[in-house]
C-alpha cells in the first residue's frame, strides 16, 4: 500500500540529502528530513487553518454546549443527538481538530518504512548509512543504548528525546490555556502531546527527528493561528 509514497519520500529525502551534503556534511540527512516534514505541514496548512475557526465556533458555542449537557446529561443517547444537532446548527464539526494529526499520520508511516527497509524498490537504502552524532537513523533507542548509556550516539537519541518532551510539555500547557469548551475527553487531550515521546522511545531516530519537527510546527503554528486578535476577530 505504502510502496508508492515511500519511493516518492526516499527519492525526495535522498535528493535533499545530497544537495544539501556540501554545506552540512553529516547532518545533510537529518536537514533534509526536517525539510520533507516542513513541506508537508506546509501542505496541510488549509486543515490547520479550518481547524483553528472550528475550535473557535466550538469555544462560542461553549454556553449553549454546557446547557445540553445539564439538560440530557443522564440520558447519553439523547445527549449524543442533541450535541450533533447543534454542531449541524451551527456549522461547526467536532472532529475539525483532529484533521491536521490525521492527514499527516501516512507520512510518518511512510518515515518509519523509509528507515526500517534495507531495500527500497529493489535498491539498497542509502539513507540507512547517515547517522546523528553516531547514531543510525534507521536505528531505535533500544538499539542505540545497547552500546552503552553514556556514549554519543545515545546522549544523542537522548537530547532528541529531551527535545520532544519540552515540546509537548509546552503544547499541553497550551491547550490548557485554550478558550475551547471543557468537553468530555479534554483532559486525556492535555495528555495527548507526551505519546509523541513514548512513539519516539521505539520509532528509529529519523521517526523521531520527524515527530520532533511536526510538534514543534504544530505549536507555533496554534500560537499563530490561535493568538488572541485572531480569537477575537
Amino acid at each position: 500500500m505504502f510502496d508508492v509514497p515511500v519511493v516518492f519520500a526516499y527519492d525526495l529525502v535522498l535528493a535533499l540529502t545530497r544537495a544539501l551534503e556540501p554545506a552540512l556534511a553529516g547532518g545533510a540527512a537529518v536537514a533534509a528530513i526536517a525539510l520533507a516534514t516542513m513541506a508537508v505541514r506546509t501542505l496541510l496548512l488549509p486543515l490547520s487553518v479550518a481547524a483553528a475557526r472550528g475550535e473557535r465556533a466550538r469555544a462560542r458555542l461553549a454556553p449553549r454546549i454546557r446547557e445540553v449537557r445539564r439538560r440530557h446529561g443522564a440520558d447519553p443517547r439523547r445527549l449524543r443527538r442533541e450535541l450533533a444537532a447543534l454542531y449541524r446548527e451551527e456549522g461547526v464539526s467536532p472532529a475539525a481538530g483532529c484533521l491536521p494529526a490525521l492527514a499527516q499520520a501516512p507520512f510518518l508511516c511512510v518515515m518509519y518504512r523509509l528507515f526500517t527497509s534495507a531495500t527500497v524498490a529493489g535498491r539498497q537504502n542509502a539513507l540507512l548509512a547517515h547517522t546523528l552524532f553516531g547514531a543510525p537513523l534507521g536505528q531505535n533507542f533500544a538499539g542505540v543504548l545497547a552500546g552503552g548509556l553514556f556514549t554519543v550516539p545515545s546522549l544523542a537519541f537522548l537530547g532528541l528525546l529531551a527535545l520532544t518532551a519540552a515540546v509537548a510539555w509546552a503544547a499541553s500547557r497550551r491547550l490548557d490555556a485554550s478558550p475551547a469548551p471543557d468537553l468530555p475527553g479534554r483532559r486525556l487531550l492535555r495528555l495527548a502531546p507526551f505519546g509523541t515521546v513514548a512513539a519516539a522511545l521505539f520509532l528509529p531516530l529519523a521517526a523521531g527527528i520527524h515527530l520532533l519537527v511536526t510538534t514543534s510546527w504544530t505549536l507555533i503554528e496554534r500560537a499563530v493561528l490561535h493568538r488572541p486578535s485572531a480569537a477575537s476577530a
